[in-house]
């Protein structure tokens, strides 16, 4: 799937709230979400605009009575202009709001098959989505709507590795199945998403990581932790200082760095490289060995993605270095997000968008 995801590196913020737990993946619905990512108009349709097309050739659009529907790109009318709001598509779904602000989901034949009788719809993973009830509880449907773990939960998370997280008052977070069954107890005040066949676990103030047995195979009393990425996970010492460790738990590359959290993402390795902060409150990137590979020069920093990181200089303009530093498009843009197939979409200084290319040539 070619999820389309823009992340404004200054004002936008990732749209999650964070449970009772620390999981940072459950999306806050609110009725803005329905402004296009790139509007479209003509006068002899009856939608106002549309987003993308996405990898099913659908997209989410305003009809003229201001509600949602979905159309393909022939401009067949799949799903009515009858939904208050509508996500794009996540996992071959599109979660959608109706008049009794209850939210349900259209597969991608524009058909409703998870019924509009939810308080909240997360995005679907794996074949599930969280729901919570009118009671404030939480459980899993799947694609069709069934209910495959009861709303019992006062928090979950999303499907990774075939488990998800889920917590009670009172109780913890332990993890269940796709069945719904729980197959790690409540032992922990919190769990982050399995990644790489671990998931960061806390309990008291210590942080360390189960196996999907629910066994702790790394113990170790952290500050704080990230996920494995890359076979590298982010710890932060007593000290304040982060660095990674292995799935041993051996520290790999020392806890030296001021931070390893670049501007709305995890700590993590994208691509071989990661984003470290020094001392002096400038960003660089790291390889898998610890070596410093772009320099720590640059204000704030988006991760590797296409061989190609974002970066802002200190007066405030945007371009992009390559994986030996090389600055290969000037820093001239006022905004700029990820490259996405050869392209990244940036803002002049007269608030006008463009596409360039990986040169920093424009191309529309």
């Amino acid at each position: 799937m070619n999820q389309k995801i823009i992340i404004s590196v200054i004002v936008l913020s990732m749209l999650v709230t964070m449970s009772a737990w620390g999981q940072t993946e459950v999306v806050k619905r609110t009725q803005n979400n329905t402004s296009a990512s790139k509007k479209t108009s003509a006068p002899k349709n009856p939608w106002q605009w549309h987003r993308d097309f996405d990898d099913y050739d659908l997209a989410p659009a305003m009809g003229r009575n201001n509600k949602m529907g979905l159309i393909d790109r022939t401009g067949k009318i799949l799903s009515p202009f009858v939904w208050i709001s509508m996500y794009e598509e996540y996992d071959g779904m599109y979660l959608v709001e109706d008049d009794n602000r209850k939210w349900g989901a259209l597969n991608t034949a524009g058909k409703l098959v998870v019924p509009c009788k939810w308080v909240e719809v997360n995005l679907f993973s794996e074949g599930l989505a969280g729901v919570k009830d009118d009671n404030g509880k939480y459980g899993f449907v799947d694609k069709t709507g069934n209910l495959v773990a009861s709303c019992i939960y006062d928090g979950v998370g999303y499907f990774h590795e075939g488990l998800a997280w889920v917590g009670i008052n009172g109780k913890g977070v332990g993890f269940v199945d796709k069945s719904g069954q729980l197959v790690i107890p409540h032992n922990w005040s919190k769990a982050e998403n399995f990644s790489e066949g671990l998931a960061l676990v806390i309990g008291g103030q210590n942080a360390g990581f189960i196996d999907k047995t629910g066994t702790v195979v790394i113990r170790k009393n952290w500050k704080e932790a990230g996920s494995f990425r890359d076979g590298l996970a982010a710890v932060k010492d007593q000290n304040d200082c982060w660095g990674f460790i292995d799935k041993t738990g051996t520290v790999v590359i020392p806890c030296k760095w001021k931070n390893v959290h670049n501007l709305f993402d995890t700590p993590r390795f994208s691509e071989g490289m990661a984003a470290v902060r020094d001392d002096n409150d400038k960003w660089g990137f790291i390889d898998k060995n610890g070596t410093l590979v772009v320099p720590c020069q640059w204000r704030s920093v988006l991760t590797f993605h296409e061989g190609m990181a974002c970066v802002r200089d200190t007066n405030g303009k945007y371009g992009a270095v390559d994986k030996t530093g090389k600055l290969v498009v000037p820093c001239k843009w006022e905004l700029s997000f990820k490259f996405e197939n050869g392209r990244a979409e940036v803002s002049g200084a007269n608030h006008k968008s463009y596409t360039i290319n990986k040169k920093g040539q424009i191309v529309k």
